[in-house]
């Protein structure tokens, strides 16, 4: 049985880990006043998009992810193609249409895959689940390597489905931003109040960062540190202690909203490799994606990875 993975572009993870296991995809196209940008996880285009777009007008910025109509497209037009079984994760229900509008297509292909298939000289019947990944950009990652780890060694995909859907209830996927007046403006047009002024302008007078966590489909700072670097690094030395007491996926994956040559250089990456490599864990780095990046502006830094269930700890 050949089994699929499909993910949405918020989904942080290499060009070069998607290219190698044939991951498929959702592209969501990010508008900035006149201007519309396709994330499709290219990233020498992330970059170039970051740079050109991002900074003072990114706050503003739409997303708009494929539509029940774009997603039945793609679906059929490969994925029924290019595998017997997919499973299809996305970022958070409660922060996009992406799930329901996945789930909706592929109750809508049962009625045409068999014909496709047929077209291309396919045998046999096809199957597609969706889940809710309850987390967003590296916490998605870190699912998303899990499943193509499992796919690799063979396991059923009921077992795999089912592993996955348990372990999104113990993601954790931490934010570290640059700009708080950013992040204050952009959770003002989404509605939320999680940064207030006073709190952002003393954040930037002092250098204040804070490490905010996305855990069980919520949002909110769980520590903070004088300077990005400093809180990096405590972000970093906290993975370093999650890696030592045992992690349920042998994967964390960092993303940041730049070169991710610079994170190479922050204070206690070097520590964290190592640690990663004497336990068997694979670390994976990427370019954020555009979605990611609009949300928590340029230069921000996210890590996901799946433990058992704890506070944040400094």
């Amino acid at each position: 049985m050949r089994i699929g993975l499909v993910v949405d572009s918020a989904c942080d993870l290499p060009k070069s880990f998607i290219d190698e296991h044939r991951v498929i995809i959702l592209p969501v196209t990010i508008r900035i006043e006149n201007e519309s940008f396709i994330d499709r996880r290219d990233p020498t285009e992330t970059i170039a998009f970051y740079r050109s777009h991002i900074g003072e007008k990114g706050h503003d910025a739409e997303s708009a992810p494929f539509s029940v109509e774009q997603i039945q497209d793609l679906f059929l037009s490969r994925v029924v193609i290019e595998f017997d079984y997919a499973i299809c994760e996305t970022v958070t229900r409660l922060r996009s249409p992406i799930f329901e509008n996945a789930t909706k297509a592929s109750f809508a292909i049962l009625r045409g895959y068999k014909e496709v298939r047929r077209q291309h000289g396919v045998e046999g019947p096809f199957a597609l689940r969706v889940i809710n990944s309850k987390t967003l950009f590296c916490g998605q990652g870190v699912l998303a390597a899990e499943t193509i780890r499992m796919i690799q060694e063979g396991v059923h995909v009921n077992e795999i489905r089912t592993r996955i859907e348990k372990l999104s209830e113990d993601v954790y996927a931490y934010l570290v931003p640059r700009d708080l007046y950013y992040i204050r403006a952009r959770a003002q047009k989404k509605g939320e109040k999680s940064v207030g002024l006073i709190g952002a302008a003393l954040g930037t007078m002092l250098d204040i960062k804070p490490i905010i966590r996305a855990y069980h489909e919520e949002t909110g700072p769980v520590s903070k540190a004088r300077g990005f670097e400093q809180a990096c690094e405590k972000l970093l030395q906290y993975a370093v202690r999650r890696i030592r007491e045992g992690l349920l996926a042998p994967t964390i994956c960092i993303s940041y909203g730049g070169d991710p040559e610079e994170v190479r250089q922050l204070p206690g990456y070097a520590e964290l490799m190592a640690e990663a490599e004497a336990h068997g864990v694979q670390v994976l780095l990427s370019v954020m994606s555009v979605t990611a990046g609009v949300n928590i502006g340029p230069g921000g830094l996210c890590l996901g990875l799946v433990a058992r269930p704890h506070e944040f700890d400094d």
